[in-house]
């Protein structure tokens, strides 16, 4: 296809009330909503090196968390000429990972650090179009919008942030003229697995004092996440956690018990697993004395008989086991 044939076909299908698919309408975003001509054949606009710098260092943390996840997917596609980016909540390329061999190629598309992949910088793009639409995507060729950006394939991912907003876009790039949608596939399967796992670490760094729980067993979502600090109450959550929970989708957590949370027969049988073995404990030290074990677990004798037998844990047990 031309350029002159594919800015032709953007700009019809843009305008068409019929289109329904999502490519059409982030055509029609980007030429209605944001007013950009297919055929522009500006490349993208690169801040300045101290503005770079001022998004690196409000970022640091987050980029330092991820540094390995890139590599490790680097590693995997890098020898196919893949470039992989790392990108702001707005677009721009804070990081990369990419050979030398292909470096000229991509530079000169505009695939950078520090420049703008907005939708509303370039229109229908792997990078804008993820972070609009909260999605993963894949742009393969002659999906962009501008003609300049047809020779590449684009996978991309979200990347959600411990506050439930979006912090981020994964993006592997190709400008293999032969890549096929097939392969674009598989690829944009592992860009979404290193994205959760970047989602992943990073929820576990922003909380280094608490402990975190899986909200829920039967999930294939390795982000459903929570954070629980010492008195057992959640006091984070990840953005999937915070949907399947019913939690405020973002900003500000409101800490709460993580058992009212979690709620479930086999949640609340982990919590009186990890009581009865506190208690456990206790009496192996005190030699089965049920009297220095409630001394020691700062409760009165009584409240411990109590908590024994809800947990399954009788005073001639306790003595067997350490007689």
């Amino acid at each position: 296809m031309t350029q002159r044939s594919h800015a032709d076909r953007v700009a019809e299908q843009s305008q068409s009330k019929s289109a329904t698919s999502a490519l059409a309408a982030s055509w029609r975003r980007s030429m209605l909503k944001y007013g950009l001509d297919p055929g522009d054949g500006r490349r993208p606009e690169r801040l300045s090196l101290a503005e770079l710098s001022a998004r690196r260092q409000a970022m640091e943390h987050f980029l330092k968390v991820a540094g390995p996840q890139l590599d490790q997917l680097y590693t995997i596609v890098g020898l196919s000429g893949c470039n992989v980016l790392l990108t702001d909540a707005t677009g721009v390329v804070l990081d990369q990972r990419v050979s030398d061999a292909d470096a000229a190629q991509f530079r000169d598309w505009g695939l950078w650090q520090g420049m703008d992949w907005s939708e509303a910088a370039q229109g229908t793009n792997g990078i804008g179009t993820c972070l609009v639409e909260g999605r993963q995507v894949t742009i393969h060729r002659d999906e962009h919008f501008r003609t300049n950006n047809i020779g590449m394939s684009c996978m991309d991912a979200p990347i959600w942030g411990p506050d439930g907003r979006l912090l981020a876009a994964l993006d592997v790039s190709s400008a293999r003229a032969d890549q096929t949608e097939r392969y674009n596939r598989l690829i944009g399967a592992q860009v979404a697995q290193t994205a959760r796992a970047i989602e992943a670490v990073f929820f576990h760094a922003s909380f280094p004092q608490a402990r975190i729980v899986v909200a829920a067993d039967d999930s294939l979502d390795a982000t459903m996440l929570l954070a629980v600090d010492k008195d057992d109450l959640a006091i984070g959550a990840t953005r999937a956690a915070r949907r399947a929970l019913g939690l405020e989708r973002e900003g500000a957590f409101r800490p709460r018990p993580a058992a009212d949370l979690l709620g479930r027969d086999d949640e609340m049988r982990g919590f009186d697993r990890a009581e009865r073995a506190a208690v456990a404990r206790a009496l192996a030290r005190a030699g089965g004395n049920v009297s220095a074990a409630a001394r020691a677990l700062g409760v009165g004798r009584a409240t411990l008989y109590r908590r024994m037998a809800r947990l399954g844990l009788t005073e001639k047990q306790s003595r067997l086991s350490h007689g």
